[in-house]
Formats: structure tokens, C-alpha cells, sequence
């Protein structure tokens, strides 16, 4: 058994992070069907869709993790009949995702109020760079500007330096695609006990300022501003801190609780650096005493004294926290991702293996599942019209209307 199994989804997200969040619900058995656009209606998302032929695209369906357990239909939302088959779709959909720019959906008739006309029950959750209201709500964007907007870029980084950006795993997937599973799973939750459906409105930019509650909290209360690379969380320290090693890899260390602190100290024989750990004022910024740069210093030179295994092995067995920096190569050949299963491999009968990021999310009694990789566009339409009752012939006409593809 899978726990969403029965749940509808219509997928309108056109780009990843609305993907991500509807690739989370279809591996715990969403049944969900991406609306894609016709090809002369373009490409607008990013990736190699728009550059790559087609027997290109359909091997690298295959691969595309965001888009397993979907089927994929092409409708023409802009065409009167393309807009007809999408609203009898809605009327047996439990949920609807959408990634447009506020007001887009309005001009395909795909918007939450036509929905909910539709079906009282819908959940439609629409995630939005600033959200579908405020003075932003129209503005274009991506991570970069919404965790700008929300703060977060100017806390990353080297001081004295612009801010290290972050690639675009905050705003837009730990961000948005995160908050709008949670929020489709309550609103889906609440259906139970009302009966009504509700609009899920998501912002990128409110998600970031949601992920720095633990430093907003603090801000709030105390006025602490964590000044990029100076305070302990952000580098400013040697306790939390990435290393290189003798090998030219990098090895990162943990330490802010004072008994992992005396532990390193010990692996690397030097316990004269024991009162030289984490201390509450630290959250301020950096100090200005000269001891903490020699601090820093010494364990350079330290690390540099052996590889990056050499290290991870003997500060484990003192119970440092350390980590290797892993480069992507090195990822899914880590023993304990492997043994949680975060690397998953199919057999594809023309590709052969297939290999996937695994199911982060582990419930014991209804575990998630793969069960189809993703499809090329368009390769359900006609399934899914038939399974609506539509004729081979009602397909072809629709087809030959620019309606579907």
C-alpha cells in the first residue's frame, strides 16, 4: 500500500521546483498527470528540452527523477478545446499544482477560482516567487533574488567578500517544492474534516524566511545580525570550519558543543586548545582577540598532515563531528547513502541501468516507491483522453485543432 494512492494530481508546475513537489507525492502513490504545453507553444523551462532532439528527450525521460511515477498528456490551454478537456480533467482531480506568475493561469482558464467552480474540492496550490498578492507579487525572479529579498544570500559568504550563492537549492527546492508538499498534505487533511478544497498559496520568498526561523528568532528578540563569515555558524570560527587535507580534498568539522570540541582536541593531540571552543557571544560575530586566528592556523596545517579518509576515519573513532566533502563522483559510492538507499537503479530495455536519487522520506509501514520512470511529453494524451470516454475519433479532432499533442 502506498499512502497517497488515490490522490489526483494535475501537474501545471512547467518548471522543477513545482516538479520536486509533486515528485515527492507521487512516490508515496499520487496519481499525477503533467499538462504540458504543445512544442509550437515553445519551451520556458530550463533544461535540455528545448535544445535536444527527440530521441534524445526520450532517454533523458528516463533519467529525469523530478518527473517519475507521471504520466504526461499536451493540451493547448490557449484554445477553447484544449481548455474543455483540462476542465473535465479537473473535475475528478484532488489536486492541482501550478508554477506561473500570478494571473497566467487566469488567461489559459486554469486559475483556482474556474477550478473550484469545477470541483469544491479541489486543492490548488500555486507557488509563486512573492506569492499571488503584496506590491512583488508581479515581479520576475529566481533563488538568487528571493533569497536576497528574504535575507538569506547576505549571510553566506567569505567577510569583506559579495555573498557565496548557494546554487538554487534554498529558495526554490528546500523552499517552495518543501512547503508546497507540506501545505497540499494539510489542505488534503482538512478536506477530510470540511469537505471543501482551498488555495495553497505558496511564495519562494516566504518559504526562505520560514527556513531561517532559528536566526530570525534570535534577530526578533535580541537584534542579532550573524555578520557574513564572522559568527560561528557561518565559518567565522575553527570549530565549524572545512579543512583541506593532504590529498587536496576538504574535510569539515562540527564542533560547537564543548565535549566535541575536547574530542577533537584529542584526536589531534592538542588539548592546550580545549577553552578555545564554541561560546554564546560568538553568534555576534568574530572576535577580535589574535588567538583564534593561530587556533585556525595550527589545525590547517594539522589536516594537511593526511588525507581526507585518513582524517574522517580517525575523528569518527573520537566521536568529532566530521564530514568529507564529498564531490558528486564520490555521492552515491558513500557507504551510508548507499545503505538508505539515496542512489536507486532500474533496468530500462534500451538504456540499460538507470539510476535515480532515492526517496529521502522513510515511513516504516507505507514506504515510498518508484513505480514508473518519467515519460516524454505527451506520451499519455492519448491514454488519459480515452480513459475520460473520449473516442479515437474525438482524439483526432482535438488533434487536429492544435487542442492536444
Amino acid at each position: 500500500m502506498l499512502v497517497l494512492e488515490g490522490i489526483k494530481i494535475l501537474e501545471l508546475a512547467h518548471m522543477p521546483p513545482g516538479e520536486l513537489c509533486t515528485m515527492i507525492l507521487g512516490d508515496f502513490g499520487a496519481d499525477i498527470i503533467k499538462v504540458e504545453a504543445l512544442p509550437q507553444s515553445g519551451n520556458r523551462g530550463v533544461g535540455v528540452s528545448g535544445i535536444a532532439d527527440a530521441d534524445v528527450l526520450k532517454a533523458a525521460a528516463a533519467f529525469n527523477a523530478l518527473n517519475r511515477n507521471k504520466k504526461s498528456i499536451r493540451l493547448n490551454l490557449k484554445s477553447e478545446e484544449g481548455r474543455q478537456v483540462f476542465h473535465r480533467l479537473v473535475k475528478k482531480a484532488d489536486v492541482i499544482v501550478e508554477g506561473f506568475r500570478p494571473g497566467a493561469v487566469n488567461r489559459m482558464g486554469a486559475d483556482y477560482e474556474t477550478a473550484r467552480e469545477i470541483n469544491p474540492r479541489i486543492v490548488y496550490c500555486s507557488l509563486s516567487g512573492y506569492g499571488q498578492d503584496g506590491p512583488y507579487s508581479q515581479y520576475p525572479g529566481h533563488d538568487i533574488n528571493y533569497i536576497s529579498i528574504a535575507g538569506a544570500l547576505n549571510l553566506i559568504g567569505r567577510p569583506g567578500e559579495p555573498p557565496a550563492i548557494p546554487l538554487n537549492f534554498v529558495a526554490d527546492f528546500a523552499g517552495a517544492s518543501m512547503h508546497g508538499a507540506v501545505g497540499i498534505l494539510a489542505a488534503l487533511y482538512a478536506r477530510e474534516k470540511t469537505g471543501k478544497g482551498q488555495l495553497v498559496d505558496i511564495s519562494y520568498t516566504d518559504s526562505v524566511i520560514s527556513l531561517m526561523t532559528f536566526l530570525l528568532q534570535q534577530y526578533l528578540f535580541a537584534g542579532l545580525k550573524f555578520p557574513k563569515g564572522e559568527w560561528s555558524l557561518g565559518g567565522g570560527y575553527p570549530y565549524y570550519k572545512t579543512y583541506e587535507t593532504s590529498d587536496g580534498k576538504l574535510i569539515s568539522l562540527g564542533c560547537l558543543e564543548s565535549w566535541f570540541w575536547d574530542n577533537l582536541c584529542k584526536a589531534i593531540g592538542r588539548e592546550d586548545l580545549r577553552s578555545y571552543g564554541f561560546s554564546p557571544e560568538h553568534f555576534l560575530g568574530k572576535s577580535s582577540d589574535p588567538k583564534w586566528k593561530e587556533v585556525e592556523d595550527d589545525l590547517k596545517q594539522i589536516f594537511l598532515s593526511r588525507t581526507r579518509d585518513e582524517w574522517f576515519e580517525i575523528l569518527i573513532k573520537h566521536d568529532v563531528p566530521a564530514g568529507k566533502v564529498n564531490t558528486l563522483d564520490e555521492v552515491f559510492n558513500d557507504p551510508q547513502l548507499i545503505h538508505r538507499g539515496m542512489l536507486l537503479e532500474f533496468d530500462h530495455p534500451k538504456l540499460g541501468k538507470v539510476r535515480h536519487p532515492g526517496i529521502a522520506i522513510k515511513l516504516s509501514e507505507t514506504p515510498g516507491k518508484v513505480r514508473s520512470l518519467a515519460p516524454y511529453s505527451g506520451e499519455h494524451t492519448d491514454e488519459v483522453l480515452l480513459g475520460m470516454g473520449y473516442s479515437a475519433a474525438d482524439i483526432e479532432h482535438l488533434r487536429k485543432a492544435d487542442a492536444i499533442g
